[in-house]
């Protein structure tokens, strides 16, 4: 007859929401609550950004309503910039602009 032993499993690690990054979760990792992206800044691993010319931008905000990430603002002047901290770089929002004013460059 086998001895029954105690199989006390490990307490989990919790992490404070600023103290992940994408490397903290397993592939097919499901979101249970919507809007978390807001907690984890995920424009590092960007590989090119978003630059406006503004004297091409005609303000329509298309590009705000085009991107997935809800990285691009509107500035206090009416035209819009990439929130660098969140862009993740997919140029979403230069395909989507009526005027091809949006570039996207090359990280450095």
């Amino acid at each position: 007859m086998k001895k029954q032993g105690s199989t006390k499993a490990a307490e989990p690690v919790f992490k404070q929401a600023h103290e992940l990054g994408w490397k903290d979760f397993e592939p097919g990792f499901v979101l249970t609550e919507v809007g978390t992206s807001r907690y984890y800044r995920t424009g590092d691993w960007r590989s090119k950004r978003p630059v406006w010319d503004n004297s091409r931008c005609i303000q329509c905000g298309i590009c705000y309503i085009f991107c997935p990430d809800i990285a691009v603002r509107r500035r206090p002047d009416g035209f819009f910039e990439a929130d660098l901290e969140y862009c993740k770089g997919c140029g979403i929002c230069a395909r989507e602009c009526w005027t091809n004013c949006i570039e996207m460059k090359d990280e450095r």
